[in-house]
């Protein structure tokens, strides 16, 4: 392939700890040489957040107002693309930055996927900052930095992300290792159906965010305090039964997800507080606690609620939504304690 270099004049410099080339291009030019690596949920590669096409066509009109202006694009220049692009330094701080145009995409998108996403043939000018020989688990770090406080971004995105960073993840954030092994483990009733804020996979139907499934386990440690004698590893299998056991009983709810609120928010936040709630009576039972534990006693009371959207939950939301759930879930289940009591069982 024959080699066709543009030549961009700029300046060297650092942002923070990090070398940066600072320089001016074309919009069009920037956008075909760059790319942005979207998170693919089923392979779990790449980091950004889907593509929003609203929020990229609203920038196209912007930016070609008069008086219109943005913030300097973000890239990476990255090491395993390094025989497409050429770095020339001069003593006095100012750089020449050489792209081969015909190499495909060189610049890694960091931040600028939806400024860009539809300026192909728009030749506005636009500031850029590209870092420099940035691994992949570098730009994610710097990814999350700048938008973890970024409104509209998907916090079950950023959630993915910390669980790529942290090692030790089952005992720093033992409620996202759980959320993700729901989602990943083939056993798990959430397998596949969770919305980590990247590519959707065709086909697969979502239920609930990762973000969901984390404040929801939060809930069922809080609840059962189970990790002050077992393993996230075991929290996570107790969990997995559970649910399970919540498929078999509601089964018809569960394949309805639409018209129903067993896996929306309220109705994940408050089962799991619940599976909190039998985990810790089981345990004073001295009962073995599996599938067959969660399914015997949940068939008790459970399908007294009406989980239709038109239902016993109809107007709750948030987390005091969920509160209000548990609380009326709880009563039920009192009640048909006390019935079963009255009627000699």
């Amino acid at each position: 392939m024959a080699v066709s270099f543009k030549h961009l004049a700029g300046v060297l410099g650092h942002c923070g700890g990090r070398e940066v080339f600072l320089g001016f291009a074309p919009a069009s030019f920037l956008k075909s040489v760059s790319f942005a690596d979207v998170l693919d949920e089923e392979s779990g590669k790449g980091y950004q957040r889907r593509f929003s096409e609203e929020h990229s066509l609203e920038f196209r009109k912007y930016i070609q107002r008069h008086g219109a202006t943005t913030i300097p694009l973000t890239f990476n220049l990255r090491p395993v693309k390094a025989k497409h692009w050429r770095l020339k330094r001069e003593k006095d701080g100012r750089a020449t930055l050489s792209i081969d145009e015909r190499g495909g995409p060189i610049l890694a998108q960091v931040d600028c996927q939806h400024r860009l996403g539809y300026l192909n043939e728009v030749s506005v000018s636009l500031a850029f900052m590209t870092f420099i020989g940035l691994s992949v688990r570098e730009e994610t770090e710097i990814f999350n930095i700048i938008n973890s406080k970024a409104k509209g971004l998907s916090s079950s995105l950023l959630d993915f992300h910390a669980s790529q960073l942290v090692a030790d993840l089952g005992t720093v954030k033992p409620e996202i290792y759980i959320a993700l092994k729901m989602n990943d483990a083939s056993e798990s009733p959430w397998h596949g159906r969770l919305d980590l804020g990247g590519k959707r996979t065709v086909g697969t139907r979502r239920y609930a965010s990762l973000r969901t499934m984390q404040k929801a386990v939060r809930r069922f440690l809080r609840e059962s305090r189970i990790l002050g004698t077992h393993s996230a590893d075991e929290a996570f299998h107790v969990i997995q039964d559970f649910w399970t056991a919540v498929t078999k009983v509601l089964s018809k709810e569960w394949n309805d997800p639409r018209r129903h609120f067993l896996t929306k928010g309220i109705g994940v936040y408050s089962l799991m507080s619940v599976a909190g709630d039998l985990y810790v009576e089981g345990v004073k039972r001295s009962a073995k606690i599996g599938v067959d534990y969660f399914t015997r006693v949940l068939s008790d009371f459970i399908s007294d609620i009406d989980w239709s959207s038109r239902g016993d939950l109809q107007g709750f939301g948030g987390a005091g939504g969920a509160d209000q759930a548990l609380s009326l879930i709880r009563e039920r289940r009192k009640r048909h304690r006390l019935k079963a009591v009255g009627n000699g069982r």
